[in-house]
């Protein structure tokens, strides 16, 4: 009788541990944010890791490369890529510089850099809204 009680409370335990760890998952709250299409932003901090953002429905994914700063060793290029490309519909230019201030807020010393077909739209924004100088 005694063991039945004891496999029984160990399973109890086992089910409340397995839905903590469930509920925390953060793949799970990746996953949720991005049916949801809100922002979130998922890195171990490991340099050898690549980090996922979701922001309005897209899925982002991010490359770091680790270089000297003037006082350590951090992570200074970014490499930003969208996971499909077809979501990227009704996307502006300030959601990108949303995301690269996000990206910036964990990594302030990095030079951001998109990859194709964002890198062509950022620029050719950024060659629109330059005036025009005379010479």
């Amino acid at each position: 009788m005694w063991v039945i009680r004891l496999l029984l409370f160990a399973l109890i335990i086992f089910l409340i541990y397995s839905t903590v760890k469930y509920l925390l998952n953060p793949k799970r709250k990746l996953e949720l944010a991005h049916e949801q299409k809100r922002f979130f932003f998922l890195d171990n901090k490991n340099v050898r890791r690549n980090f996922l953002v979701t922001y309005k429905g897209v899925l982002f994914e991010g490359e770091k490369y680790l270089g000297t700063t003037a006082n350590a060793f951090e992570v200074v290029n970014v490499f930003i890529w969208p996971h499909k490309v077809a979501d990227l519909n009704g996307l502006v230019r300030e959601d990108f510089e949303f995301i690269e201030k996000k990206v910036l807020d964990s990594y302030p010393n990095a030079a951001i850099d998109w990859k194709s077909p964002i890198h062509e739209f950022m620029n050719k924004n950024y060659k629109a809204n330059t005036p025009f100088k005379k010479e």
